[in-house]
């Protein structure tokens, strides 16, 4: 079998699992969806999801409605429910902007972090626990204390933390600044607080390997390190990684979710599905559809990254592949 044999096995086996491609057609037209969002809300929608709209009425049935509506008790106003059409199809929050618009919008926002948090995680954790499991001795000592360290930190109270410092005053690193209001915040401490989770296992992974009969033997007839590493270690951390990303992505959306969520997150006037949900809370009992359609997003986006991530796993997992001969 040729080198690319194994991954040809493996591609294929996940094009034969049915769950692992439904959930992958649903992340494509998600995308496409939320990629489609200046064409949404220019074209159809016709609205400006950032701008405030309290004093905005659209035609329903041919009658001017208002998009601010007189409470039923009389005492303020309420938003626009669903009209299930073009315009306010999900209703209006409580500055009169569409959902539906912001929606996709915000859902750029939260693919692009969960996306980009997740590149930085398995990039950091693949170096660090190859260095570690790779070099042994003194370097593999210093990291795996730096990783017990994290890894002591709860995740959220870490992430929290972080965000709260970082969107007060912003990020300098060296002549780069970021600032407080960048989506770049938000990655980046995603990203960094869940390298330990995935570092972990990379460096066990490669100490196995670092002791195995084929790398024992490279070096005996002296083979560079850079060499063996090319060819006999990072094959196999990368297969560990592709198995890593659907699931990391998904952990990721759910902490930008709750840091947005908190105010910590994306910072306005730019959206995600976690700041939605924070402008619905004060109208759960009046315009509910506010929080629970971001909420519903999350939340089949998350189950649709679980079952590709169970088949990526039981097609390039070897230890997968083991359960399921002994069974």
């Amino acid at each position: 079998m040729g080198a690319n044999g194994p991954w040809a096995v493996g591609f294929a086996k996940l094009l034969r699992d049915r769950a692992a491609m439904v959930a992958l057609v649903v992340l494509v037209l998600m995308v496409a969806a939320c990629v489609a969002a200046p064409l949404y809300a220019r074209d159809i929608a016709k609205t400006d999801p950032f701008a405030s709209n309290l004093d905005g009425s659209i035609m329903l049935g041919g009658q001017a409605t208002d998009i601010m509506q007189s409470s039923a008790t009389g005492f303020g106003v309420t938003p626009i429910g669903p009209t299930w059409r073009a315009q306010y199809a999900l209703g209006a929050d409580d500055q009169g902007r569409d959902v539906a618009a912001r929606l996709l919008y915000g859902g750029r926002n939260s693919l692009l972090i969960a996306s980009g948090a997740t590149l930085i995680c398995l990039a950091l954790a693949a170096l660090t626990g190859i260095v570690a499991g790779f070099m042994g001795g003194v370097v593999d000592s210093v990291i795996a204390r730096a990783l017990d360290v994290l890894w002591a930190f709860p995740v959220y109270l870490l992430a929290i933390s972080l965000s709260a410092v970082l969107i007060s005053h912003g990020l300098q690193i060296g002549p780069v600044t970021i600032n407080a209001n960048s989506l770049l915040i938000p990655i980046t401490i995603i990203g960094v607080v869940y390298v330990p989770y995935v570092a972990r296992p990379i460096r066990g992974q490669v100490l196995s390997l670092a002791r195995s009969d084929f790398v024992l033997a490279a070096r005996c007839l002296g083979v560079p390190q850079w060499r063996i590493l090319w060819r006999d270690v990072l094959p196999n951390v990368t297969t560990t990684l592709i198995v890593f990303a659907p699931l990391m992505m998904a952990l990721n959306m759910l902490t930008e979710a709750a840091l947005s969520f908190l105010s910590i997150g994306v910072q306005p006037p730019a959206a995600s599905w976690g700041t939605i949900i924070l402008d619905g809370e004060g109208l759960l009992y009046t315009r509910p559809a506010v929080a629970i359609a971001p909420g519903i997003a999350i939340m089949i986006t998350v189950v649709a990254l679980n079952f590709l991530g169970d088949g990526v796993r039981e097609a390039f997992d070897p230890r997968a592949k083991l359960r399921q001969t002994g069974s």
